[in-house]
């Protein structure tokens, strides 16, 4: 059995942070399991710029993101298999992994850090009626068929979804000579970053159709093309809406799902409305030694953000490793209401830390002029003015470790808007 101080699992820009910050922390043995051939997750088919604002002060392209720190871990003495799958964690945290050269390994880890980050909704998630033709793919794979393999997926496509992948998919799309004809949502607003409907589609003249879905993929061999219809308050099709739009291609941007099948099998409470882990402000989940980071955590709009994160859950993995983890004498929960959908960390440990608590949240609608509101048994402990909240783009809001004072096990910090 190998045996190491601290195992990751996903070489993402989520894994790499972790295990850099876990490194920098003074932990030894680290190893980083990466499935794909390469580090870097997805942000090696993200060829578009955009990444590295935050946290590096500059516009750089996924790969160039991903370069980064991969430059840094290989500095390092960081183990790092790539090609490996991962096929279970048993709840005493051993690692079961495989791969061509070791073959099946049993690794042994103090501690681990989950960050196998997310996958796409797939057609069959959302009961789309018709038949099964070539051409209907989600945005992601249509996006590694352009960026990595080099093919174009369609010379006229039809996306399904405004997130941020089906968005940078109609430009890519339109650059590389395909006509886009629509980009449907759904809902009454765009899921994606204002900043990408703004140059992915106003700057290239897409409609973007929203209150409005797929109805009917028609075709036998290839996509021939599509009907879309709107929808009502309810989501539900309106009759006589029905529009016919020929094409080649549907790209479905639909959601993303966060990878948690080894958190299930370990054990791990897991989000309802996420679909990521149940953690603390150091990103543990209830299953002690395991932390959560990234996109199977909960799905980031910007991967400068999924570093801070992985960050926090590196720092938090290390002082469990080495002994420096103050126990809780009681936990404090986190809740979204009126408006808010949900708040990361889910629980707050109350270790006598003198740290601010940052929480993430979204909210479930457009706001406009809306004022957020942290409470406490009816008292707010934390107000402030935003001019506008969009569902497609993350908040946080930092909590002062004297507004924590006073507070009982069980207790809720409740977060909502206001306006």
């Amino acid at each position: 059995m190998l045996k190491y101080d601290l195992v990751v699992v996903g070489g993402g820009p989520a894994g790499m942070a972790a295990a850099l910050k876990a490194k920098e922390c003074g932990v030894e043995k680290i190893l980083i399991c990466e499935r794909d051939e390469t580090l870097g997750g997805i942000l090696e088919q993200c060829i578009h710029t955009g990444f590295g604002l935050h946290y590096f002060g500059e516009e750089l392209s996924g790969p160039e993101y991903a370069a980064r720190f991969i430059e840094q871990v290989e500095k390092t003495d960081i183990d790092v298999k790539v090609n490996t799958m991962v096929l279970d964690i048993t709840t005493n945290n051993v690692v079961i992994a495989i791969n061509k050269q070791d073959g099946l390994m049993e690794i042994s880890a103090t501690a681990i850090v989950l960050a196998m980050g997310c996958r796409e909704r797939p057609r069959g998630a959302i009961s789309i009626p018709g038949t099964r033709p070539a051409g209907v793919m989600t945005a992601g794979t249509a996006q590694r068929f352009a960026n990595i393999d080099g093919y174009l997926p369609g010379k006229e496509v039809v996306i399904l979804g405004s997130g941020d992948i089906g968005l940078i998919m109609a430009r890519r799309m339109t650059l590389e000579g395909a006509k886009v004809k629509a980009v449907c949502e759904l809902m009454p607003y765009s899921g994606g970053l204002t900043r990408n409907i703004v140059q992915c589609l106003d700057d290239f003249d897409i409609p973007l159709k929203l209150s409005h879905t797929v109805t009917e993929i028609r075709g036998k061999d290839r996509v021939e093309g599509v009907t879309i219809s709107k929808v009502d308050g309810n989501l539900k099709p309106i009759p006589g809406t029905e529009e016919y739009i020929p094409c080649d291609t549907l790209m479905l941007s639909v959601g993303l799902l966060p990878e948690n099948e080894l958190s299930r099998s370990v054990g791990i409470r897991l989000d309802k409305v996420t679909g990521g882990a149940v953690v603390d402000q150091y990103r543990e989940t209830n299953h002690e030694g395991i932390f959560a980071c990234g996109n199977v955590l909960h799905v980031h709009d910007l991967v400068d953000f999924v570093t801070q994160e992985a960050q926090t859950a590196g720092e938090g993995a290390a002082n469990y490793i080495l002994g420096k983890k103050e126990y809780a004498d009681y936990r404090i929960h986190t809740k979204g209401i009126n408006g808010v959908r949900y708040v990361v960390p889910q629980r707050i440990s109350m270790d006598g830390s003198e740290e601010p608590v940052k929480l993430y949240f979204r909210v479930g609608q457009v706001f406009t002029n809306a004022t957020v509101k942290v409470t406490r048994n009816g008292n707010v402990i934390y107000a402030k003015k935003k001019r506008k909240l969009a569902p497609g783009e993350m908040e946080n809001i930092v909590i002062k470790p004297e507004d924590l004072q006073d507070f009982s096990e069980g207790d809720y910090l409740f977060i909502e808007v206001e306006g």
